[in-house]
Protein backbone atom coordinates (compact mmCIF):
# COMPACT_ATOMS: atom_id res chain seq x y z
CA UNK A 1 0.00 0.00 0.00
CA UNK A 2 1.10 2.97 -0.88
CA UNK A 3 1.08 6.17 1.87
CA UNK A 4 1.54 10.12 1.37
CA UNK A 5 5.12 9.86 2.10
CA UNK A 6 5.75 7.79 -0.80
CA UNK A 7 4.64 10.09 -3.50
CA UNK A 8 5.80 13.68 -4.44
CA UNK A 9 3.73 16.24 -2.82
CA UNK A 10 2.92 18.85 -5.33
CA UNK A 11 1.15 15.97 -7.13
CA UNK A 12 -0.48 14.45 -3.82
CA UNK A 13 -1.47 17.96 -3.56
CA UNK A 14 -3.03 18.64 -6.88
CA UNK A 15 -4.47 15.32 -7.19
CA UNK A 16 -6.45 15.47 -3.75
CA UNK A 17 -7.40 19.35 -4.50
CA UNK A 18 -9.07 18.11 -7.67
CA UNK A 19 -10.93 15.08 -6.14
CA UNK A 20 -12.25 17.49 -2.88
CA UNK A 21 -13.48 19.80 -5.94
CA UNK A 22 -15.57 17.17 -8.12
CA UNK A 23 -16.11 13.78 -6.38
CA UNK A 24 -15.94 14.94 -2.35
CA UNK A 25 -18.03 18.32 -3.44
CA UNK A 26 -15.87 20.19 -0.57
CA UNK A 27 -17.90 23.86 -0.16
CA UNK A 28 -16.01 26.88 -0.74
CA UNK A 29 -18.15 30.20 1.32
CA UNK A 30 -18.69 32.80 -1.10
CA UNK A 31 -16.16 35.51 1.08
CA UNK A 32 -13.36 32.93 0.02
CA UNK A 33 -13.76 34.66 -3.41
CA UNK A 34 -13.02 38.04 -1.76
CA UNK A 35 -10.40 37.43 0.69
CA UNK A 36 -6.80 37.47 1.38
CA UNK A 37 -4.75 34.28 2.78
CA UNK A 38 -2.89 36.68 5.02
CA UNK A 39 -2.37 40.21 6.52
CA UNK A 40 1.32 39.71 4.98
CA UNK A 41 -0.57 39.59 1.57
CA UNK A 42 -1.14 42.47 -0.71
CA UNK A 43 -3.38 40.55 -3.12
CA UNK A 44 -6.10 37.40 -3.01
CA UNK A 45 -4.85 34.60 -4.77
CA UNK A 46 -5.06 34.15 -9.10
CA UNK A 47 -5.52 30.68 -8.77
CA UNK A 48 -9.74 29.90 -8.87
CA UNK A 49 -8.93 26.83 -7.13
CA UNK A 50 -6.54 28.15 -4.42
CA UNK A 51 -9.54 27.13 -1.71
CA UNK A 52 -8.63 23.02 -2.47
CA UNK A 53 -5.32 23.68 -2.97
CA UNK A 54 -5.30 24.85 0.76
CA UNK A 55 -7.44 22.07 1.84
CA UNK A 56 -5.58 19.29 0.48
CA UNK A 57 -2.87 20.88 1.73
CA UNK A 58 -3.85 20.93 5.44
CA UNK A 59 -4.99 17.27 4.49
CA UNK A 60 -1.87 16.26 4.13
CA UNK A 61 -0.07 18.29 6.83
CA UNK A 62 -2.39 16.53 9.13
CA UNK A 63 -1.77 13.37 7.76
CA UNK A 64 2.34 14.00 8.04
CA UNK A 65 2.56 15.90 11.93
CA UNK A 66 -0.05 13.21 13.22
CA UNK A 67 -1.85 15.73 15.13
CA UNK A 68 -1.62 19.61 14.51
CA UNK A 69 -3.65 22.74 15.48
CA UNK A 70 -4.84 25.88 13.94
CA UNK A 71 -1.89 28.24 15.50
CA UNK A 72 0.69 26.01 14.15
CA UNK A 73 -1.02 25.99 10.73
CA UNK A 74 -1.64 29.52 10.73
CA UNK A 75 2.50 29.50 11.32
CA UNK A 76 3.10 27.42 8.43
CA UNK A 77 1.12 29.10 5.75
CA UNK A 78 2.66 32.48 7.05
CA UNK A 79 4.83 34.37 5.31
CA UNK A 80 7.04 38.05 5.07
CA UNK A 81 5.51 41.53 4.36
CA UNK A 82 7.15 43.51 2.14
CA UNK A 83 6.55 46.90 4.47
CA UNK A 84 8.04 49.38 2.03
CA UNK A 85 11.66 51.14 3.36
CA UNK A 86 11.13 49.12 7.05
CA UNK A 87 12.74 45.76 7.27
CA UNK A 88 10.22 42.43 6.01
CA UNK A 89 8.32 40.92 9.29
CA UNK A 90 6.71 37.50 9.49
CA UNK A 91 2.75 37.62 9.67
CA UNK A 92 0.76 34.34 10.48
CA UNK A 93 -2.10 33.03 7.69
CA UNK A 94 -5.39 33.79 8.33
CA UNK A 95 -7.19 31.67 11.13
CA UNK A 96 -10.69 31.74 9.58
CA UNK A 97 -9.53 29.99 6.56
CA UNK A 98 -7.83 27.04 8.20
CA UNK A 99 -11.08 26.74 10.78
CA UNK A 100 -13.48 26.78 8.13
CA UNK A 101 -11.44 24.32 6.28
CA UNK A 102 -11.17 21.92 8.95
CA UNK A 103 -14.30 22.25 10.22
CA UNK A 104 -15.81 21.09 6.77
CA UNK A 105 -13.03 18.06 7.12
CA UNK A 106 -14.56 17.26 10.38
CA UNK A 107 -18.20 16.91 8.90
CA UNK A 108 -17.28 15.10 6.01
CA UNK A 109 -15.74 12.69 8.98
CA UNK A 110 -11.88 13.14 7.91
CA UNK A 111 -10.90 14.55 11.15
CA UNK A 112 -11.98 14.69 14.62
CA UNK A 113 -10.56 17.05 17.27
CA UNK A 114 -8.08 15.98 19.85
CA UNK A 115 -6.63 17.46 22.43
CA UNK A 116 -3.74 19.23 20.91
CA UNK A 117 -5.77 19.75 17.91
CA UNK A 118 -7.25 17.98 14.78
CA UNK A 119 -6.29 14.54 13.90
CA UNK A 120 -7.40 12.03 11.06
CA UNK A 121 -9.90 9.72 11.64
CA UNK A 122 -9.34 6.23 10.23
CA UNK A 123 -11.63 7.22 7.21
CA UNK A 124 -9.44 10.31 6.50
CA UNK A 125 -5.94 8.06 6.61
CA UNK A 126 -7.79 5.52 3.72
CA UNK A 127 -8.79 8.58 1.92
CA UNK A 128 -5.11 9.97 1.34
CA UNK A 129 -3.72 6.32 0.44
CA UNK A 130 -6.36 5.60 -1.85
CA UNK A 131 -5.06 8.86 -3.99
CA UNK A 132 -1.26 7.84 -2.94
CA UNK A 133 -2.08 4.31 -4.46
CA UNK A 134 -4.02 5.98 -7.23
CA UNK A 135 -1.03 8.41 -8.53
CA UNK A 136 1.71 5.65 -7.52
CA UNK A 137 0.22 2.76 -10.25
CA UNK A 138 0.04 5.75 -13.03
CA UNK A 139 3.66 7.11 -12.25
CA UNK A 140 4.58 3.27 -12.26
Amino acid sequence: MTTPYDVPAEELIKETAKDLKERIKLKRPEWALFVKTSSGRERMPNSEDWWWIRAASILRKIYINKEIGVERLRREYGGRKNRGMKPEKFYKAGGKIIRTILQEFDKLGFTEKKNKGRRLTKKGIEYLNKISDRISSVTA
